[in-house]
């Protein structure tokens, strides 16, 4: 892009570190009308000037302005800024030569921020494009650095390509350094590889690194090697030193080598090295891994015998002992002892000790002090377990209180997010002890730090979640409840207990909706649910007066396999009925006689005549019939008296020929009131079909509605059906003193 110039200069002041400079002007003017400034003032202005430019000793004087290193400029700038060339370009304008000392300081600081990565990309920069020569230094401050973060192909790269290029030779720490950090990768093979160049390097090996060697192989267990290496470094006329055989005796106790171990103390003597309390220290807990805590304990005794001044680690390994091996009351005495001496109580002796306290009742004091010295001492066990042990042990104790305040102190440790588990115990407790209340602010205090729905967080036990729940349905408090359990539902818990809790809290509560959607998930989930549940939905639908809801309810309940009660069927049939919903009505009264309920029939009489008198004849005769199936004979009689006397005429009529089909017992004086409706109505054609049904049946009727009938048909021009019916009351009159007289038809 094209330079922008002005067209004309500015003058503006240049700052200048020292306030007191005069200013002056960016550029100066080319032109030459401008009048020149006067060489000499006036001298009656000096005085003043000089008055005014010395400084008064009252007023604040400003500090010096700290000059930054340049080396802590740079790395500002690669920390915050990607590597791209503009930012090389930025550097070198700050710096057109890098020298050593700068760049060793740019190294040094990115290594001790954690960016070793950094480090080498400003070291590549350096020595390709910044016309840097790295010397020894340089490479003894990064491969250190790129080890400790791991990156070990770059730092045997540096070793064995970069430093021959620059002709610059490799030292036993840097090498020491690298094969280290192979150990600590878990990576011996490369550790030794490197060991063993290191003569073809011109590296002469010294007892740095064969400490370095012998930890790395240790570490993985390879102890016969390990012996192997140091014999070679005795043939070498290496002399091992304190760190050689305390590195050794550390090994070999965690391969629990315990005699290589002991042989290894003795040499160490024998050669001349003074042990020193790492030494005896490695003893210890090689003792103490081994499980032989008499001898560790005898180690522990010799050290005040020779003259070694047992420390915090001592102490902390002997209390680790004594835990693991169930001796809580030694490991206690210890403890004391490290307070009265006067030592430093560290997270790794409240993690020695507190495992024996926290699962001990009768120590559950003893726990909550420790507790609250971790506190005072703003000490974070690394073991966040200890609590929930502590609270789980404190409220199977009856100690409620205790618990609580162990789990408020847990809340204040740097880095310890509470176990949710934690909060489950403590509910638990407390409600078992009648102290649901005081559940409730804990269920609060979980909640709102939305532990349960971090993706990593334990699933609650049922004993701990179902009480407060069932408290908190029991107590109004139903949607609460629900919010708290559907946190459990997306971590997988379908509970049973729970899921009916929640349906009777909501349908105590009179919300029904919320009973049906909990119903809806236990079906999608395939939770078994109970009849109550469902008795309770029920009811609270018809407390609402929404009796198809009710309806739709109680066909949930039988859905899941659960048989009503007649007094449930009853309930609903008749706020349907009440409501004017009678065939929904119908379909209740059907599903209760398909399930055998035979009670109720009362109530299934006034759905069979509601349906007749509201022309659902087809419906109302299959109904009837149905209850005839299932052993529920409906009283007919009554029934087509009820239709006549409502002027439902052909209602009856239908009833009454579906009677006479079937042949039930429906007495002759019914049909002779339904047949005198229908004369009444001029339905002449169905009273002669039922008539000569009811003569075919041997049944007796009113001769005189009998020739009134005939009359009319006559009348009506249909004499066919005159003289049949003629022909059938003769032939019936001649066969009458042989059958006798029959009152009654299927009598």
């Amino acid at each position: 892009m094209a330079r922008r110039h002005l067209a004309y200069p500015l003058h503006l002041p240049l700052l200048s570190r020292n306030p007191g400079a005069p200013t002056r002007t960016l550029c100066a003017s080319s032109s030459t009308h401008e009048a020149p400034a006067p060489a000499v003032e006036a001298p009656a202005e000096k005085p003043a000037e000089a008055e005014a430019a010395a400084p008064s000793p009252s007023a604040p004087t400003n500090p010096p302005r700290r000059e930054e290193p340049l080396h802590e400029t740079i790395l500002h700038m690669i920390r915050r800024r990607p590597w791209t060339t503009r930012l090389e370009n930025s550097v070198r304008l700050l710096s057109p030569t890098l020298d050593a000392p700068l760049v060793h300081g740019v190294i040094s600081g990115a290594a001790s921020a954690g960016r070793a990565d950094l480090a080498l990309q400003f070291f590549r920069f350096a020595y390709r494009r910044g016309g840097f020569r790295p010397e020894g230094g340089t490479f003894a401050l990064l491969v250190p650095a790129l080890a400790s973060r791991r990156m070990l192909n770059h730092a045997r790269c540096l070793v064995l390509d970069t430093m021959p290029s620059f002709s610059v030779a490799p030292d036993e720490p840097t090498l020491a350094a690298l094969i280290a950090a192979y150990g600590r990768a878990a990576i011996p093979q490369e550790a030794v590889k490197l060991f063993r160049m290191m003569p073809d390097l011109g590296v002469p090996r010294t007892a740095l690194s064969y400490n370095a060697v012998l930890k790395a192989i240790l570490c993985r267990g390879r102890e016969a090697m390990a012996r192997r290496i140091y014999n070679a470094m005795i043939a070498d006329g290496v002399a091992p030193d304190v760190s050689t055989y305390n590195t050794l005796i550390w090994g070999f106790g965690l391969c629990k080598k315990m005699e290589t171990a002991v042989r290894v103390f003795g040499d160490m003597k024998g050669h001349g090295v003074t042990p020193d309390v790492t030494t005896y220290n490695a003893l210890l807990n090689a003792w103490v891994r081994a499980g032989d805590l008499e001898s560790a304990r005898k180690v522990f005794d010799e050290m005040a015998g020779e003259g070694i001044q047992r420390n915090s680690v001592s102490y902390n390994v002997m209390i680790k002992g004594y835990v693991e091996g169930d001796r809580v009351d030694e490991a206690v005495a210890l403890f004391a002892e490290m307070g009265e001496k006067g030592l430093r109580l560290s997270e790794k002796t409240f993690a020695a000790l507190m495992p024996g306290l926290c699962d001990d009742q009768g120590r559950a004091a003893e726990a909550r002090k420790a507790v609250y010295d971790m506190a005072e001492r703003r000490l974070t066990p690394k073991d966040k377990s200890v609590f929930l042990r502590l609270v789980t042990t404190l409220c199977k104790a009856g100690d409620l209180d205790g618990a609580l305040e162990v789990h408020r102190k847990s809340g204040q440790f740097k880095h310890v997010l509470v176990d949710p588990r934690q909060y489950g115990v403590l509910m638990e407790g407390l409600c078992a002890g009648g102290k649901s209340e005081m559940a409730i602010e804990v269920l609060d205090e979980l909640m709102e730090k939305g532990t349960l729905l971090s993706p990593k967080s334990p699933v609650l036990e049922a004993s701990a979640y179902n009480p407060v729940i069932e408290y908190l349905c029991s107590n109004g408090s139903t949607a609460k409840a629900e919010t708290f359990f559907r946190q459990l539902m997306k971590k997988g818990v379908d509970d049973k207990a729970a899921f009916n809790s929640l349906i009777r809290g909501h349908a105590k509560e009179g919300v029904p909706e919320a009973t049906q959607e909990i119903l809806a998930i236990m079906t999608r989930r395939e939770v078994p649910t109970d009849p109550e549940s469902h008795v309770l939905l029920v009811d609270s639908f018809l407390k609402k007066n929404e009796p198809a809801d009710a309806k739709t309810a109680l066909d949930s309940m039988m859905q899941h396999g659960h048989l009503p009660s007649p007094a449930l069927f009853k309930s609903v049939m008749e706020a349907l009925f009440n409501d004017g919903r009678v065939q929904t009505a119908s379909r209740v009264m059907k599903s209760m006689i398909e399930k055998g309920v035979t009670e109720n029939m009362d109530v299934a009489h006034k759905i069979l005549e509601a349906l007749f008198m509201r022309g659902h004849v087809e419906e109302a005769i299959g109904r009837v019939n149905l209850m005839v199936e299932n052993g529920c004979m409906p009283d007919l009689d009554k029934l087509l008296v009820g239709l006549c006397d409502n002027d439902r005429v052909m209602e009856a009529q239908k009833l009454a020929d579906f009677a006479l089909d079937r042949d039930f017992d429906v007495s002759f004086s019914t049909y002779d009131r339904v047949l005198e409706a229908l004369y009444a109505e001029e339905k002449t054609l169905p009273a002669y079909s039922m008539l000569c049904k009811i003569k075919n049946k041997g049944g007796v009727v009113s001769q005189k509605g009998c020739d009134d009938l005939m009359e009319s048909l006559k009348s009506e021009g249909y004499s066919k059906q005159a003289d049949i019916l003629s022909r059938i009351l003769a032939e019936n009159a001649q066969s009458m003193p042989k059958r006798g007289k029959r009152v009654a038809m299927g009598a």
